[in-house]
């Protein structure tokens, strides 16, 4: 595998530009903030508990600002999107959790395609008149592990693996990236959607399974094979700074995808899949009732890098 040299010490500057990371408070989200901040980026912190993001915010040194979102109520999206006014730039879809018990979100969805699919779906789709750059959207390796099960999403007929189910929703997470490209391109718009995961990094996404033994042992894991929240930004970044084509995804560069530097990496069959991912959408308008904006989105402007 062609090995990459980049890092987030390459960053171009993002004076001017505004940039909304959900996830923000912690992790990989917290070290993309902080990067694009430092590099003038005016930074919107999008968190579910607003004292934890100011905490946040409070270490990054430069323009942020801190507001409510939980993914997992479409109610609290939808007040979001409609409480934002002005450009932005690029849209950084960082949120998720991964492997918690089973549950289910506020609108009845399970709560991992509901939080790192769904929420993401719905806020993307609401805020696309306002984004002038592009939509990354974090995904994972774990998405080779997942398929999508169209007829029950939200595991209400098949017994509950919580490790398919998230493999499911890191499946939807490309899917989307690339029916939401497809729809850019049609509309004429210059937005552009990108993936972006982290390989292994130690993050505390890893500690909330509820299960003592799996916590334990991806706390192993993370001391063995995870590289630091730093690194597992830098994909993300990449995908957020550079001139990618539309629909990129991007991971570490090291074996297996787990360490190492950012370039362009693969996806499984089923994550290539263009009519797989129009049945996918479809299905998230029906279950969030957000549609694709595309008059509003047609000949927008562009403020890519």
């Amino acid at each position: 595998m062609t090995k990459s040299s980049w890092t987030s010490a390459e960053l171009p500057s993002f004076e001017g530009k505004t940039v909304l990371v959900t996830g923000a408070n912690s992790g990989i989200g917290l070290v993309a903030a902080r990067e694009l901040a430092r590099v003038g980026a005016r930074v919107v912190l999008a968190v579910r508990d607003t004292h934890r993001g100011a905490t946040a915010a409070a270490t990054i040194a430069g323009t942020t600002e801190v507001r409510a979102l939980d993914l997992a109520d479409l109610a609290s999206v939808r007040r979001f999107a409609d409480e934002w006014t002005g450009a932005l730039d690029v849209l950084v879809n960082n949120a998720g959790i991964m492997m918690p018990p089973e549950g289910k979100t506020k609108d009845g969805f399970e709560t991992q395609i509901g939080t790192n699919h769904l929420g993401h779906f719905a806020l993307t789709n609401l805020l696309l008149p306002h984004i002038t750059d592009r939509v990354v959207t974090v995904a994972s390796a774990a998405h080779r592990r997942g398929t999508i099960d169209l007829d029950d999403l939200n595991w209400e007929t098949r017994a509950y693996n919580r490790v398919a189910a998230y493999g499911q929703s890191k499946l939807a997470n490309l899917l989307f990236s690339l029916e939401l490209q497809r729809r850019l391109t049609e509309a004429g718009s210059p937005v552009r959607a990108h993936n972006a995961h982290p390989g292994w990094a130690a993050t505390n996404l890893q500690s909330h399974s509820g299960n003592r033994l799996y916590d334990g042992l991806m706390n192993l894991g993370n001391k063995l094979y995870a590289q630091d929240a730093e690194a597992g930004a830098a994909p993300t970044l990449y995908a957020a700074s550079q001139d990618l084509p539309g629909a990129s995804y991007v991971g570490p560069d090291g074996r297996w995808e787990l360490r190492g530097n950012p370039k362009l990496v693969g996806r499984s069959r089923e994550a290539r899949d263009t009519e797989l991912a129009k049945k996918l959408w479809t299905a998230s308008e029906e279950l969030t009732g957000v549609q694709f904006p595309a008059a509003a989105v047609s000949g927008g402007r562009s403020g890519q890098n």
